[in-house]
C-alpha cells in the first residue's frame, strides 16, 4: 500500500479533490503545479511554468493544462475538466472516469472509459525546461485513439491571460510536432509527440475558465487560454505514447529512454521523513553558478530571511552539506553593507530586513556544526561576519543601531523591517518600531558567536573591540524585555510603549545556541509561549486573549493581512519551540516534540501532497492556509523530526 494514501472513492468527488494540490520542480527554478484531477485552481497553476530571464526571472505559466480525448468506434471521451461561469459549472466531466491517483514516484491518474484503462504520468526533468506526459493503454477492446489539446497561457503567474489579436498563434513545423510562440521575449514551447502523428491546427481561445482559489483569495479569477490544436494517434494495449513540452527542439527518438531514466532519478516517498526530504529538495534552485532556496510554492520566489531560516533543515538534514555553502556563498555574494537582499535580485533588489543578516549567523553555526569545523566556517564567512557587525554598531538605513546600552533599535514610520511584515494601505499591522525582541536576541547570538571563533583563530583586533559587548547587552535585555510581573519578555520596547503582547518571538531569546536569559526566565517564557500559543500546526504570533487577535486567516488580501501576524499558525516556529524544551527541560520534552512531529503526519495528503504549507488557522481545526508548500515550514519541521532522532541516539532513548 502507498505512503500517500488517498481516499480512491472520494477521487470524483470535487469537494474532496479540488482541495488536493500537486508540486513537482525542475530544480532549476520551473515547476508544475495542480490539483490532482488536474483542474486548475490558481493562476498559478500549471503543466509548465518557468522563469524567463527576459523578464527578469520572473516566473510564467507557458503550458496551462492538456485535455485527452480517447476515440473509439466514433465516440469521444474527453478527460479533461475546467470551471466555466456559474455555481457548479464544469466542462468537460473528466474528473468521472478517474479510478486512481498516485504521487509516487510521479503524478499519476488511471482513467476508466468503458473497455478503456489509460495510465497517465507527469514528469518535470530535474535541471531542464523539459515537462512530459506519458500515456500508457493498459487495456481496451477495440481500435483506440488519442487526442491531445494543449491550453496554452505564456503570462507572469501573478497576471492572467486574455484573449487579443496581438497573439502569435502561427507555428512552426517540428518533427512529430510543433512550436508556438505567443510572445515576443519568450522562448518557443516545442510541443512533440514520440510518434508519427497527426497535427490538427485549430486556433481558438477558450474564454473564462475560473480559478476558484483566486476568488476565494478575492483576486480576478477568469482567463481566456489559447488552444492551437490537438495531436491526434493511434495507441494500442500495452503502448505508450509521451507528449513532450521543451524550450528547446527534442529527438523524439530518445523521449522513451529519458522519461525512463528520469523516473529513476525520483525519490521515494514511502515514509513520512522521505516526503519532507523530497519536499525539501524541490525549494534548492541551481541556476549558472547560482544556488537560491525559493520560499514558498507556488508564489513566493527568493527571500533573505526565508532562505537562511530555512537553509539547516532544507540542506544539512538531508547530508546535503555541498547545497549548504552553495546557498550561503550566493547569498554573501550579494551581501551589501550589512545587509542582504530580503526579496528581488539585481536593480529590483529590496534590502529591507532587519533580521536576514542576523539569521546568516544562525544558519552558520547549523554549517559549523554539522560541518564539525569552525575554522572553515571563520576562514570563508568571518569578513562578512564583522563586516555585518560592524555596519549594524555604526549604524544602516531605517535607523537600524546598535544603541549605548548593546541594544539594537530599528524601523522608521511606515516600514516592517521584522517578519511580521504584513502591511495594509501603507501601515504595518504589527508596527515594531523600536528595540524588537527577537532582533536583539539574534544580535546578541551573533555576537556571542563572531567573538567566540574570533578568541579561537586569534583575531585579536576584534576581540578588543568587541569583548564587552556581549555582557552589555545581556544585562540590558533584561532590563529591558523582561515582564517581571507575567514572568515573559516583551514583544517591543520603544519611547512610547513595552508591548505586553504575547508573541512567539521570545521564544528565539532561548533557543538560540547563545541565550541572554536566565534559566529560570527560559523555563518561565517556554511555559507562556505553550499555554497561550501552542497549536498542533504551529505556534499562534498573537495569544487568543489579545482583543487583537485573529484566528481564521480567511477573506480578500487586506482580512488576510490583518490576519497573517495576528493569531495565525505559523509551523516554522515550532522548530524553535522544539529546540527550546529540548535545551531546558531535556528527557521530558520529548514526548511533547514526538506529538508535534506526529501531528503533521496527516498533512502529507490534506493539502499539498508531500509538503507542508505555509500557515494555518490560529483556531481549531488549524485549516492549512496559504502556499501549498513552504521553505521553512519544510525545513524546520524536517529539523525537528532529525533533533528529535540525534537526541534519542544520545541519550540511548
Amino acid at each position: 500500500m502507498a505512503y500517500l494514501n488517498l481516499n480512491k472513492d472520494e477521487l470524483v468527488k470535487l469537494e474532496y479533490s479540488l482541495k488536493k494540490e500537486i508540486l513537482s520542480t525542475n530544480r532549476a527554478g520551473g515547476y508544475l503545479s495542480t490539483t490532482i484531477i488536474l483542474c486548475n485552481t490558481r493562476k498559478y497553476h500549471g503543466l509548465m511554468v518557468l522563469p524567463i530571464k527576459e523578464f527578469d526571472d520572473e516566473n510564467h505559466v507557458l503550458l496551462s493544462s492538456v485535455d485527452e480525448t480517447i476515440i473509439q468506434r466514433g465516440k469521444l471521451f474527453n478527460l479533461g475538466i475546467h470551471k466555466f461561469p456559474g455555481v457548479g459549472i464544469y466542462e468537460p466531466h473528466g474528473h468521472k472516469y478517474i479510478t486512481d491517483f498516485d504521487y509516487d514516484p510521479t503524478p499519476t491518474i488511471i482513467y476508466r472509459v468503458g473497455g478503456v484503462i489509460l495510465k497517465k504520468e507527469l514528469l518535470f526533468v530535474h535541471n531542464e525546461e523539459h515537462f512530459m506526459i506519458r500515456y500508457t493503454l493498459l487495456d481496451a477492446h477495440s481500435p483506440t485513439r488519442i487526442r491531445i489539446k494543449p491550453f496554452l497561457a505564456f503570462r507572469n503567474i501573478h497576471k492572467l491571460s486574455k484573449a487579443n489579436l496581438y497573439a502569435n498563434t502561427k507555428y512552426k513545423k517540428i518533427v512529430n510536432g510543433v512550436k508556438y510562440k505567443l510572445y515576443s521575449g519568450f522562448p518557443y514551447l516545442n510541443m512533440q509527440l514520440n510518434k508519427t502523428n497527426e497535427f490538427i491546427a485549430s486556433p481558438d481561445w477558450y474564454y473564462n475558465i475560473e480559478y476558484l482559489q483566486e476568488l476565494n483569495r478575492g483576486y480576478e479569477f477568469q482567463e481566456d487560454l489559447f488552444i492551437p490544436g490537438y495531436f491526434e494517434v493511434p495507441i494500442k494495449k500495452g503502448e505508450s505514447v509521451i507528449f513532450s513540452a521543451s524550450t528547446l527542439e527534442i529527438n523524439p527518438v530518445g523521449l522513451t529512454r529519458k522519461f525512463e531514466a528520469e523516473l529513476k532519478r525520483r525519490p521515494p516517498k514511502d515514509t513520512f521523513e522521505s516526503c519532507l526530504k523530497n519536499a525539501a529538495h524541490q525549494f534548492l534552485v541551481q541556476r549558472e553558478k547560482t544556488t537560491e532556496i525559493v520560499a514558498g510554492y507556488p508564489w513566493f520566489g527568493r527571500w533573505g530571511r526565508d532562505t537562511f531560516i530555512s537553509l539547516p533543515g532544507i540542506t544539512l538534514c538531508t547530508g546535503d552539506l555541498k547545497s549548504c555553502k552553495q546557498v550561503l556563498d550566493t547569498m554573501s555574494h550579494e551581501l551589501k553593507g550589512g545587509l542582504f537582499p530580503n526579496i528581488g535580485k539585481n536593480s529590483n533588489a529590496a534590502f529591507n530586513s532587519v533580521d536576514a543578516p542576523l539569521w546568516f549567523f544562525w544558519s552558520l553555526q547549523m554549517y559549523a556544526k554539522a560541518l564539525g569545523n569552525n575554522k572553515t566556517v571563520w576562514d570563508d564567512y568571518g569578513k562578512k561576519m564583522k563586516q555585518i557587525l560592524e555596519n549594524y554598531r555604526k549604524g544602516l538605513e531605517f535607523n537600524i543601531k546598535m544603541h549605548d546600552n548593546g541594544l539594537i533599535w530599528q524601523g522608521e514610520h511606515g516600514r516592517a523591517l521584522t517578519w511580521m511584515d504584513a502591511v495594509v494601505e501603507g501601515k504595518p499591522v504589527t508596527p515594531r518600531s523600536g528595540y524588537a525582541v527577537e532582533i536583539n536576541a539574534l544580535w546578541y547570538n551573533a555576537v556571542c558567536y563572531t567573538l567566540k571563533l574570533a578568541k579561537e583563530f586569534g583575531d585579536s583586533n576584534f576581540v578588543k573591540g568587541w569583548k564587552d559587548i556581549p555582557e552589555l547587552t545581556k544585562k540590558s535585555f533584561s532590563e529591558v524585555f523582561w515582564f517581571d510581573e507575567k514572568q515573559y519578555l516583551y514583544d517591543l520596547v520603544n519611547n512610547e510603549i513595552s508591548d505586553k503582547s504575547v508573541r512567539p518571538n521570545q521564544i528565539f531569546a532561548v533557543s538560540l545556541p547563545f541565550s541572554p536569559l536566565e534559566e529560570s526566565q527560559m523555563r518561565s517564557v517556554l511555559i507562556r509561549v505553550e499555554k497561550e500559543l501552542l497549536t498542533p500546526k504551529g505556534l499562534r504570533t498573537l495569544s487568543p486573549k489579545s482583543p487583537n487577535y485573529h484566528g481564521r486567516y480567511e477573506g480578500n488580501q487586506a482580512e488576510r493581512d490583518n490576519a497573517y501576524h495576528q493569531g495565525t499558525a505559523w509551523p516554522w516556529l515550532l522548530g524553535h519551540f522544539a529546540e527550546a524544551n529540548l535545551k531546558v527541560f531535556g528527557d521530558d520534552a520529548v514526548h511533547l516534540i514526538e506529538n508535534i512531529i506526529n501531528n503533521f503526519r496527516e498533512e502529507m495528503t490534506k493539502y499539498g501532497l508531500s509538503t507542508i504549507p505555509e500557515i494555518y488557522d490560529g483556531d481549531p481545526p488549524q485549516h492549512s492556509r496559504g502556499a501549498i508548500s513552504q521553505a521553512w515550514s519544510v525545513g524546520e519541521i524536517l529539523r525537528i523530526y532529525c533533533m528529535l532522532k540525534e537526541y534519542k541516539k544520545s541519550k540511548h532513548l
